[in-house]
């Protein structure tokens, strides 16, 4: 039976934030939408400022991105791209629970992801970035009437300059469910405690890293694969306890493979088109394999017990001022 990777498995209770007012006559305040909405432990890892349901099925998200961060911080003058994706990851939950009523005790399911990014609107300037998402729900999927699953196509962008447009596709499941699609996966906190050893990074110059810290890749085996670095301590990538391989570690893996078959000087993910086929578990290594399809192109793939767990095809820019 195939299954997908998760978009995130935290679960727990949460309550309507109170509106924000403000005195008469003062400028209108900004926070960040509840951490428990987006699947973060941490505040400091939300992105998203707001959302406003515009249609039927279409919302507007906002979010804005920060100057400096310890994962996805910017490089070369432009942001990392990747922080598109973790921002897109964020509105699946929001958009589940706080506008089509999943309970928050129910996990989303990434199957696929296409993103593709303009260079120019992904430079850092002098203030955060204010982001606008103008998304269009189709396909939605509800059984007595509780969200199953839908597709979401999305326009973003950036102080006004056009971003990025990107299409993703999930599933939502209660708890019952999930741990009949997980069989007998241990929970989150036992599967990270049984993961297997990480093995010697990269030199993270290879991979467009500063730090070995957090580069996923190892180095190459004869047979020409890299094998996944699963840090569950990483306070990014494992921001909670997971009982698998999270989306964005896949997502990551891919673009650092992307950038060792394409370097040394620098480039941008500026195009994912990715497909989750199953879980990658914890307590077993998983293979990384890259293959360049020209013209800054490179197919990438994740196999773990021999069966394809994730491809993603990588486009690139170069990372140029």
């Amino acid at each position: 039976m195939t299954t997908f990777a998760p978009v995130d498995d935290m679960v727990t209770e949460v309550r309507a934030a109170p509106p924000v007012t403000t005195p008469a006559g003062t400028a209108t305040l900004t926070t960040t939408v509840p951490k428990e909405y987006v699947h973060r432990a941490a505040v400091s890892e939300v992105f998203l400022t707001g959302w406003r349901q515009t249609a039927t099925d279409t919302c507007t998200v906002t979010a804005q991105w920060p100057r400096a961060h310890t994962f996805y911080g910017p490089a070369g003058g432009f942001h990392d791209p990747l922080l598109f994706s973790e921002t897109l990851r964020q509105t699946v939950p929001l958009l589940s629970h706080a506008v089509y009523g999943a309970p928050m005790d129910h996990r989303q399911i990434w199957r696929d992801l296409r993103v593709v990014l303009h260079p120019e609107a992904l430079r850092a300037g002098t203030t955060p970035a204010e982001l606008e998402l103008r998304i269009r729900c189709s396909d939605v999927e509800q059984r007595a009437g509780v969200l199953r699953g839908m597709r979401m196509e999305v326009a973003a962008t950036s102080d006004g300059r056009h971003l990025a447009t990107a299409s993703t596709t999930f599933s939502s499941h209660g708890r019952a469910l999930y741990r009949r699609l997980r069989g007998t996966c241990p929970e989150p906190e036992q599967a990270m405690a049984a993961a297997v050893e990480m093995p010697a990074p990269l030199s993270p110059e290879l991979v467009g890293r500063d730090r070995p810290h957090d580069v996923v890749l190892s180095p190459r085996g004869d047979d020409g694969r890299w094998q996944l670095r699963v840090h569950t301590l990483h306070p990014i990538i494992f921001d909670h306890p997971y009982d698998h391989a999270p989306g964005m570690l896949l997502l990551e893996a891919a673009r650092q493979a992307a950038q060792h078959e394409l370097g040394p000087a620098p480039v941008l993910a500026t195009g994912i088109e990715a497909v989750f086929h199953r879980y990658a578990e914890l307590d077993a290594p998983s293979w990384v394999a890259a293959e360049s399809l020209g013209e800054g192109r490179v197919r990438v793939t994740v196999e773990q017990h021999d069966a394809l767990a994730f491809e993603c095809a990588v486009t690139t820019h170069p990372a140029t001022d």
